[in-house]
């Protein structure tokens, strides 16, 4: 939605709070994810001061309904309001679950542009986030890091060796940080680790279906380990940066 006024354009939005920082005084820098208008940094004024004007919607991952007022020529705009959609904090938040929901966080705070509308990221970051629980945290992050490297174009063919062309279903696979792709073991560069032929069949079952199909599943940390560090080691090696909360994820 957007209505004109004399100085400044205002904009209403879903939106999905990703990371606050203090500006200037008792005001807050705030990036949030919108739906329409995709990766938004604005400020909360006096939100430091005052928890009453924007309560716990600053919270990373909160679903909100967010408006907010720009002024031509300028990046950071003037966040007006907030109101809550969905909350991580309606359910008790431990360890667990506060690693993965700054996993999806950290992530979309790194690879989106600023301005660039991303519906089906937008979807995917929310259908996660509400799965984010502390018993079942392993599922819902192997989802995130599976579709969010597809949906940025950034997952390899999971079918073939890199090298050799040679079909990989059914074999264990091998993949290493720095090289882009899946090998065979006759291809396998030095320093490669496996993937499990069990772990691209689940990949490829992921990419077919919808993250509640898994739902009810025995996915202990063990499961799937070592497609979350494929997949993890993709988007750092396109990010050129490391996640931290991929590591936190990691040691659970």
């Amino acid at each position: 939605m957007l209505c004109s006024c004399a100085l400044a354009a205002i904009h209403q939005s879903e939106a999905i709070l990703l990371r606050t920082w203090p500006f200037a005084e008792a005001d807050l820098l705030v990036s949030f994810f919108t739906r329409e208008q995709g990766v938004v940094r604005g400020v909360a004024r006096h939100a430091m001061r005052s928890r009453r004007r924007f309560g716990g919607a600053l919270e990373p991952m909160t679903e909100v309904r967010a408006t907010w007022a720009e002024k031509p020529k300028q990046d950071i705009v003037r966040l007006d309001q907030l109101e809550i959609l969905w909350s991580p904090m309606r359910e008790p938040v431990d360890f667990a679950r506060a690693t993965g929901l700054a996993l999806v966080a950290e992530v979309l705070e790194a690879a989106l542009p600023d301005r660039a509308p991303e519906d089906d990221v937008y979807r995917l970051a929310l259908a996660v986030a509400k799965r984010m629980r502390g018993d079942n945290v392993f599922l819902p992050a192997t989802y995130f890091l599976l579709w969010i490297n597809r949906l940025l174009g950034w997952m390899p063919d999971l079918s073939r060796c890199a090298v050799s062309g040679a079909p990989l279903r059914g074999h264990d696979a091998y993949f290493t940080p720095v090289r882009e792709g899946l090998f065979a073991a006759q291809a396998r560069p030095q320093g490669s680790v496996p993937l499990s032929a069990e772990s691209c069949r689940l990949a490829e079952e992921m990419f077919r279906q919808p993250i509640m199909a898994f739902e009810g599943q025995a996915w202990p940390r063990g499961r799937a380990a070592d497609l979350r560090r494929f997949a993890g080691s993709t988007l750092e090696r396109h990010l050129e940066e490391r996640l931290q909360s991929l590591r936190m994820l990691a040691k659970l």
